[in-house]
């Protein structure tokens, strides 16, 4: 055998060994995509159904918030009868409740002869320029001085 007859037969074996090696990585990446295709036909036999439920539970909070929003228009619109209802009693009756217990407080210190409606034991206070004077004391003319 020649030099150039080896060299052949070691070419020939290193390729043999490179295909044999590319042959492995070739099955190897045969079963990693058949592995990734049932994957992702299990994902997508159930992320159906869950946007499905996913949907349905958007729709059934829209349905929610559809009704809450006509709960609160007629809240609204209850508060608004309440608050004309209150200003018209308030105009109605606001102004002969006032006279009638004004007439009645009228009547009351007519009726007490004359007296003041304070406490036993407080005697009225009246001010004069700056200092206190109680009515049952007497008052110097402003005239006068001693």
């Amino acid at each position: 055998m020649s030099g150039g007859e080896v060299a052949g037969i070691l070419v020939a074996v290193f390729w043999a060994i490179l295909v044999s090696f590319l042959a492995v990585a070739l099955a190897r990446l045969a079963q990693t995509l058949r592995a990734t295709t049932r994957l992702v036909a299990d994902v997508t036999e159930q992320a159906v159904p869950l946007l499905a439920d996913a949907s349905a539970a958007v729709r059934s909070a829209q349905t929610q918030l559809d009704r809450v929003d006509a709960i609160a228009s007629d809240v609204q619109e209850v508060t608004s009868n309440a608050s004309a209802l209150s200003s018209t009693v308030a105009s109605t009756f606001g102004g002969p409740l006032v006279k009638v217990a004004a007439f009645g407080y009228g009547v009351r210190r007519a009726l007490g002869g004359g007296k003041d409606d304070l406490p036993a034991g407080k005697p009225r206070r009246t001010v004069i320029v700056g200092r206190t004077v109680s009515r049952r004391e007497k008052r110097k003319p402003r005239g006068k001085r001693d």
